[in-house]
């Protein structure tokens, strides 16, 4: 054996004797550079602030358009009420259906951090255009004179539902992914690490309920008697501050790599299911994981086991 296939033997064993003994995480996370992650330098509460700080700023952006959408609509650019309630409904349609996309985006190409990083700027591109067409003369309709109210152009419509559905296509890659990002700091083969879950969950629902409450409340307030220029301004800033808080927490992070897609390993289940139907299970529960190797068939996944959730 050369000098040099001895050194990596040696370094493999070294690193599977550090992973024996607790020194790196057993669920396949890596670090931003994709190597195995130190639990102590990474993980747990030195990352999740990043995350909490995010949700909570992204959902003060989000609210702070949605809840009174349908007032600017009818108040600015002079939609009679059915069709403004029709445009926000679509809209809102949208924003449920396109984390559909962007989760499929993060399982099989890109993975949760960089579906994050990339919709979120579409978000903010979306949250600065749809600023611009409330704070700058010639994308908003003229003042209503008396009982006239000039409806806005085909341009200025096009300004702010462009802006309007940048958002919506950003939330999508947002939404599927900060949810479970934040779960990804926590290494499941650990039982103390996997405790800390529930208590991250609470302040999760906290910090973007703060962020709800803050633009139902405060941000209509600023709609009503500042002006929708500032109205929309805050929650755009307010959804660069979240970016800059979810990038700040890079070195701190534990990634899951993308598994490929969920809709094939879907129908792979229902294939094996068809096949197998009349397979004798055994009576050792042991027997019952997914592989009898360390690490998941699926590159990028955790090792399923044996569950009696579903007997």
């Amino acid at each position: 054996m050369s000098s040099m296939e001895e050194g990596r033997s040696l370094s493999e064993n070294g690193h599977l004797q550090n992973e024996g003994n607790g020194l790196y995480t057993g669920d396949g996370s890596v670090d931003f550079k994709g190597k195995p992650v130190l639990k102590r330098n990474t993980g747990l509460w030195k990352a999740c602030p990043f995350v909490l700080g995010f949700g909570c700023c992204e959902r003060l952006a989000f609210f702070g358009i949605a809840s009174n959408l349908v007032n600017y609509l009818t108040n600015r650019l002079h939609e009679a009420n059915v069709s403004a309630a029709r445009n926000v409904n679509n809209w809102q349609g949208t924003c449920y259906f396109t984390p559909l996309l962007g989760g499929v985006i993060a399982d099989t190409f890109l993975g949760r951090y960089w579906t994050i990083g990339v919709f979120s700027t579409i978000y903010l591109l979306g949250m600065c255009t749809l600023t611009i067409s409330a704070s700058v003369s010639a994308f908003k309709p003229v003042d209503c004179v008396g009982s006239i109210c000039p409806s806005a152009s085909p341009p200025q419509y096009a300004v702010f539902f462009i802006g309007l559905y940048l958002i919506a296509l950003g939330t999508g890659g947002v939404k599927p992914c900060i949810w479970p990002f934040g779960p990804d700091q926590f290494d499941d083969t650990d039982p103390k690490e996997k405790a800390k879950k529930g208590p991250f969950f609470n302040w999760f629902y906290f910090s973007n309920n703060l962020g709800s409450l803050v633009a139902s409340s405060f941000l209509v307030w600023v709609h009503d008697n500042a002006g929708w220029g500032i109205g929309f301004g805050i929650p755009a800033a307010c959804m660069a501050i979240a970016i800059a808080s979810f990038f700040s927490g890079t070195p701190f992070y534990r990634f899951q790599k993308p598994g490929g897609s969920a809709l094939k390993r879907i129908c792979q289940v229902l294939v094996a299911s068809f096949h197998k139907w009349n397979l004798k299970v055994p009576n050792d529960a042991s027997l019952l994981y997914e592989t009898q190797n360390e690490s998941s068939a699926i590159k990028g996944s955790r090792k399923l086991e044996h569950s009696e959730g579903l007997k």
